[in-house]
């Protein structure tokens, strides 16, 4: 069974606002909402953005000939650790080609880094090595390939396997399962959120005549793994997902009454209403007559006559005055009613009439003061 409940205001559109000078942040603007309700999806929306999202992330490194993280590399100037941190700088987009159900394991990258004496005399003695020289094009794409990761000093030829995990918010290493786990194999505290910033706020706003609706402001930046409007198509549907499981205990359905559809469907009957024929409500022959006379076909061209000037019409007294002022208020109906904002005037309303009558027939429709009433 149904409950009808009535209009929330609600934002029909979304207004994004793009800062070139910072292509990872967007802001989002909504209105109108009920008063309240700007606090409570701008909250929602910003909790499961911070927590929620997923991205991809370097979870462990191993470089030949390195068996531990807390040792100095021959050639290289930073240490193991110092690598180790950069790496937690690096990041990856994880392809939207990439459907393969076993797309949340772990995903193994090998490449082999060799740094020549051409590539150190080119840079003075110095190569720098970085995230897009170990990482190649593949079921990741490298948003910061220019990531720095350490700087070599001899010629080397290294094999490098790192190992990249979806998954989502922060784990240490401790918590990090990886199977088959190689003994020289460097484990990396996963950062896997791609969001970074997340601000909101509310704004009054106008709907008619009241100012007192909200306006929700929504600002999203991210790391690049993914943009914020995927942050905010992706926090959506989470939280859509989670409020699902709230429709095991549901009792009733609600409609919800479109104002305007039924401003729309009042109009419509009040026109069925004028449209109406003198001769078919139930008048007595005197009144009938005096209309007729009166060259009154129609229930608007009734109305729009002021209750004076009926009697001034020939043969018209009282007694037909009040019959015909009880029947129209059976109707909802008056005498002298304005009708302008239905384009109807004494000066036109025959026309109109005639038209709305071969518009109605035409379609099949007619219409009696009973099916009305």
């Amino acid at each position: 069974m149904a409950v009808t409940y009535g209009k929330f205001e609600m934002p029909t559109k979304i207004v994004v606002n793009e800062d070139k000078s910072r292509p990872n942040f967007v802001q989002f603007v909504l209105e109108p909402f009920e008063r309240g309700f700007g606090h409570t999806l701008g909250n929602s929306m910003r909790r499961i953005l911070l927590t929620a999202l997923e991205a991809p992330a370097i979870v462990s490194v191993r470089i030949e000939g390195v068996p531990h993280e807390y040792m100095a590399v021959e050639g290289i100037i930073e240490d193991m650790t110092n690598i180790v941190l950069n790496l937690k700088g690096a990041l990856l987009r994880k392809l939207p080609t990439d459907t393969n159900d076993s797309a949340r394991d772990i995903r193994a990258i090998t490449s082999v880094l060799e740094v020549t004496q051409d590539d150190l005399d080119a840079n003075g003695g110095y190569y720098e090595v970085k995230l897009g020289d170990i990482v190649k094009p593949g079921n990741f794409e490298v948003v910061n390939p220019d990531h720095k990761l350490f700087t070599a000093t001899i010629p080397m030829k290294k094999q490098v396997d790192l190992k990249v995990k979806m998954g989502r918010g922060y784990v240490p290493t401790e918590r990090l399962n990886i199977p088959e786990k190689n003994q020289d194999e460097i484990l990396i505290d996963a950062s896997y959120s791609p969001v970074v910033l997340v601000n909101y706020s509310i704004l009054n706003t106008r709907v008619g005549e009241a100012t007192n609706f909200d306006k929700l402001v929504l600002e999203v930046e991210t790391d690049g793994r993914i943009t914020p409007a995927e942050a905010v198509t992706f926090a959506s549907q989470i939280g859509l997902k989670h409020f699902d499981v709230f429709n095991q205990v549901k009792t009733h359905a609600i409609v919800f009454e479109d104002r305007e559809k039924s401003s729309s469907s009042e109009d419509d009957e009040l026109l069925d209403k004028l449209a109406l024929k003198i001769d078919e409500i139930e008048l007595s022959v005197r009144s009938t007559n005096c209309l007729s006379g009166a060259d009154i076909e129609t229930i608007a061209e009734l109305i729009l006559i002021p209750e004076r000037k009926m009697l001034e019409f020939k043969n018209f007294g009282k007694k037909s005055l009040n019959e015909i002022k009880a029947k129209l208020d059976e109707m909802g109906l008056s005498l002298g009613t304005d009708l302008s904002k239905y384009g109807i005037t004494l000066d036109n309303v025959k026309e109109k009439m005639r038209e709305y009558h071969e518009l109605h027939r035409d379609k099949g429709e007619v219409f009696t003061d009973e099916e009305l009433s």
